[in-house]
């Protein structure tokens, strides 16, 4: 499964949500799973946005066909748009689906690993962060992804409420970095926390 994360500043806030809603025109897409996001809490004006498909091919085949089409509405309402793909590797807790219906906060981390480190990594991911996160009781499901560029990796995890979310923030993290060695790991973390926005779930 192909996933791709899009991140923009938006300009045009009413135009940007009107437009949003165009991306329904997806749901008839080949190999298309369901797309989701929202706002940042901790960015301004910044939205994130997750689209999931079965394959590369699919993907590859939706961008020269029917993107620009759906995209026209969109022009001139954001900024500063990043565009990355990651392949699915494994769930974060189990039986992922991109299903965004039930959840209220998304959360992102994005990271970059020394290269020699990239298997001792996505060891501590499976065996330390993601027992963690799956006996978090508001955690729904996440995946973990991995870039074409091989040390960059993407963690997305679905929540049902932010009290949940801050539970196992303020609880936990700290401690399990420490177990997980993610300092010898880890090159750069980026991270966001995104309210999400039922209007844009395709």
């Amino acid at each position: 499964m192909l996933v791709k994360w899009m991140r923009c500043t938006v300009v045009d806030r009413p135009g940007f949500a009107r437009a949003q809603r165009k991306w329904a025109g997806l749901l008839g897409e080949p190999g298309f799973r369901g797309q989701g996001g929202g706002w940042s809490r901790a960015r301004n004006g910044v939205v994130h946005l997750f689209g999931f498909w079965e394959s590369r091919a699919f993907y590859d085949s939706f961008m020269a066909r029917s993107h620009d089409r759906l995209h026209a509405s969109q022009v001139g309402t954001y900024k500063e748009m990043q565009v990355r793909l990651f392949e699915y590797r494994f769930d974060v807790k189990t039986g992922f689906r991109p299903v965004f219906t039930d959840a209220d906060l998304l959360r992102v981390a994005h990271c970059r690993v020394r290269p020699e480190r990239i298997e001792h990594y996505t060891l501590m991911q499976e065996k330390v962060w993601n027992p963690a996160m799956a006996g978090s009781p508001g955690m729904l499901r996440g995946v973990f992804a991995q870039a074409n560029a091989e040390d960059e990796f993407l963690v997305l995890s679905m929540w049902d409420s932010s009290a949940e979310y801050g539970k196992y923030r303020v609880e936990r993290v700290e401690r399990l970095a420490l177990r997980a060695q993610t300092g010898a790991d880890v090159t750069h973390v980026a991270g966001d926390v995104i309210d999400l926005e039922p209007s844009w779930t395709v």
